[in-house]
């Protein structure tokens, strides 16, 4: 019986290591920043060869998002490389990724026509060489596209990050993840005048092998710091949380 149960661990280790997850020991270097929130994935590392869907009920909640992507390819960038950012519908200010120590000159944007070409970009661009990361604006994505895009991702080794905008259009996914990014208020310094660190409701609705979870996060100008005495070891049920 012992036996039976050290071959099923190591096939469990195995998997995770097919889906990007790497022993925490061994990619200590390849933490993104986001403290206690990264103990949620299995060996207690993000998912850098992953699919990572954002829901956006809102426009307060896309808002939310584009800042909080923007902090996390602060940090897949940081070794120079690109990235690419498609949708049909662009709503980000470039130069307020400079906010979130991104260089816009960095990023390329590309504007399409339809989601079909979104996608079709994005699963090509997640093959190539020299990207840090992919970042897609959609209103859907179905079960077939979401394989399609995370055998590119297990080939290029590189992380998708697709903001999905329509609730209507929520089905199951492959996705490593799916999160929900909300707006809190900022908390000023004594009773100085002015606009305080962005700061959001981080939701992680689902992740494999995982353990999802809800957390208050800040951007403080370099990096992510949790506040205090926010983790929710589980997310309370939600016809969001349950897709697969």
């Amino acid at each position: 019986m012992g036996a039976k149960l050290d071959i099923l661990q190591k096939l469990k280790q195995d998997l995770l290591l097919w889906q990007g997850y790497k022993p925490a020991q061994a990619s200590v270097s390849e933490r993104i920043g986001l403290g206690e929130i990264e103990q949620a994935f299995p060996f207690g590392v993000f998912p850098r060869k992953a699919i990572h869907e954002f829901i956006c009920l809102s426009p307060d909640q896309a808002a939310a998002t584009d800042g909080f992507i923007s902090g996390l390819l602060s940090v897949l960038m940081a070794d120079g490389a690109g990235c690419l950012w498609i949708g049909t519908r662009r709503r980000l200010f470039p130069s307020s990724l400079a906010a979130f120590d991104v260089a816009p000159d960095r990023i390329i944007f590309i504007d399409v026509k339809t989601e079909k070409d979104v996608l079709w970009i994005m699963e090509e661009a997640l093959r190539c060489d020299g990207l840090a990361a992919v970042v897609a604006e959609v209103d859907g994505l179905s079960l077939v596209d979401s394989r399609r895009l995370q055998l590119a991702v297990e080939k290029g080794g590189i992380p998708g990050l697709i903001i999905r905008k329509d609730a209507r259009r929520m089905v199951s996914t492959v996705s490593n993840t799916r999160w929900q990014i909300s707006p809190l208020p900022s908390d000023l310094e004594g009773e100085m005048p002015g606009v305080g660190f962005p700061r959001w409701q981080v939701e992680l609705l689902k992740v494999r092998s995982g353990s999802p979870g809800s957390w208050t996060l800040e951007w403080q100008g370099d990096g992510f710091v949790q506040q205090p005495e926010t983790r929710k070891e589980t997310v309370a049920p939600s016809r969001l949380g349950n897709i697969g």
